[in-house]
């Protein structure tokens, strides 16, 4: 069984090859990149991010993405058996709540004691060889024989080495569930039926900056001081993580773990669920850490969240697929994160590298527009306000989102049908905004708003403006007010040089 799993790993087809994919979502992703002082970027590494997107029987869909280290072997391989303990017949719509969220934990169990399994002989060749050599002896003082031999146990090492954190989300009698391992990030933002509109972060990560795995932890014997300072565990900053055998087998070897009474990283799931998707429009935003990180590196991490649905939502309103919608968020994270390390500015030191990026889109009730509309036919996208805060998780923010979604259908079993939409242009010199509060807490955050400017998913009418004879759209945008009060600037009490004349 080891030996056909290990197989499995090396293989490039995988039975999951011949699952329905689901239509309803999109995926992009960008390589780790390292930047020189020429602000030239590099790739450090081969990509080691993974997901799956699968649709199953009985209106079962399966999502995860997954964020390796140290090699890709573990996300490659937690990506590919996890789907096998989830959509063979495992689950069905008679399941209750219950049952999911046990057959989710067991299904991480089986999965990670079988990757074990895939590499227990390379282990124990490894154990051998390093029984035969020599302790505290440098390599350039080693026999010839002895020689080969560290090389052999290095080259072991690398095959054994690295684990993967991990977001899955499965939706089954139309409720969302959500499992996390480690640090990526599930986010789900819908507009509710009372017009308020929600961004809400499913879980939290697991690091020491987490009150709940601080203490889990501590009860193990651990020190909450030595394990705040440090911050990171075997290189990583998560607490929970698959895979990684020198955390789970060797623990005790290492000072930061020494004291724990039993296995102090593990890699249970944490399940949050389940959120009833019956009528909501929106989207579901599964993100690897790597995207994270570089956004927060950007921009700080108290808005990150907010940040990350408004560009979701901007691009929605202009492409014409989920995975071009996804690819365009990465871009633009990417960007963002070059930016300002090109900038010099405070938070360049940041930003001089970023990791893996991947970003699943999973819409909700929610079509996007006809890839060739106009702006004025498939939505306008007004600036997004996001003001710095310097608070803590805990308190409360606020950003505008001042943007309007593109007109929207109705989806029945994955199919879109026709809806008739009420104009929703906004009057001159006014835009539509919702305004976002944030509250964090130990399990979710979330976000809500409401008030006049209206919904984050308010619809817009397909009336277009019409092209004159010279073939172009006359301006729908007025800056007389902005001539204006340049002119009062610059002494012009008319428009001061600028604009039409």
């Amino acid at each position: 069984m080891a030996s056909q799993r290990r197989n499995l790993m090396q293989s490039h087809q995988s039975w999951t090859d011949d699952l329905p994919l689901c239509q309803m979502c999109g995926v992009g992703t960008a390589p780790n990149t390292v930047y020189g002082p020429d602000g030239k970027g590099t790739q450090s590494h081969p990509n080691e991010d993974g997901h799956f997107r699968f649709r199953g029987e009985d209106g079962l869909f399966l999502y995860g993405v997954f964020n390796g280290y140290e090699g890709s072997r573990v996300s490659n391989y937690v990506s590919q058996c996890l789907t096998a303990e989830l959509l063979l017949g495992q689950l069905n719509s008679s399941h209750s709540d219950a049952d999911i969220h046990r057959i989710l934990t067991q299904a991480f169990d089986v999965v990670e004691k079988s990757y074990f399994e895939t590499i227990d002989d390379a282990l124990a060749e490894k154990a051998n060889l390093q029984a035969q050599l020599p302790e505290g002896v440098p390599f350039h003082q080693l026999s010839p024989q002895n020689q080969k031999l560290s090389e052999r146990v290095q080259e072991l090492e690398q095959e054994v080495s690295g684990g993967a954190a991990a977001v899955v989300a499965l939706i089954l009698n139309n409720k969302l569930h959500v499992a996390n391992v480690g640090t990526n990030r599930a986010l789900l933002c819908k507009s509710t039926s009372d017009g308020q509109n929600q961004v809400i972060q499913i879980g939290r990560p697991h690091t020491v900056d987490n009150e709940e795995e601080l203490q889990r932890l501590t009860a193990l014997g651990l020190d909450a001081g030595r394990l705040r300072q440090s911050g990171l565990i075997g290189g990583q900053s998560c607490t929970r993580r698959i895979g990684d055998y020198r955390v789970k087998f060797n623990y005790t070897d290492m000072e930061l773990l020494s004291t724990a009474k039993s296995k102090p990283i593990i890699a249970e799931p944490e399940i949050q669920g389940s959120q009833s998707l019956e009528g909501v429009t929106g989207f579901l935003l599964l993100m690897s850490e790597g995207l994270i990180k570089a956004l927060e590196s950007a921009h700080g991490p108290e808005q990150a969240n907010q940040d990350m649905v408004a560009m979701v939502a901007a691009e929605l309103a202009q492409q014409g697929s989920l995975e071009a919608v996804a690819k365009a968020v990465v871009e633009r994270v990417r960007r963002v994160h070059h930016d300002v390390f090109s900038s010099g500015r405070q938070r360049a030191a940041l930003c001089s590298r970023h990791e893996d990026m991947t970003l699943l889109i999973r819409t909700l009730n929610y079509t996007l527009p006809d890839g060739t509309l106009t702006p004025t036919q498939g939505g306008r996208i007004y600036p997004v306000s996001v003001p710095y805060s310097n608070s803590q998780s805990t308190s409360k923010t606020s950003v505008t989102l001042s943007l309007v979604m593109p007109s929207q259908g109705t989806l029945t079993n994955g199919t879109n049908t026709a809806s008739t939409l009420e104009e929703g242009t906004p009057t001159p010199g006014q835009s539509p905004t919702a305004t976002l509060q944030s509250s964090n807490t130990q399990t979710q955050s979330s976000s809500s708003s409401s008030g006049d400017g209206g919904s984050l998913f308010r619809q817009r009418g397909s009336q277009a403006a019409q092209p004159d004879e010279t073939g172009r759209v006359p301006p729908y945008v007025d800056f007389t007010h902005f001539y204006r009060l340049w002119g009062m600037d610059h002494g012009d009490a008319t428009q001061g040089g600028l604009g039409p004349q």
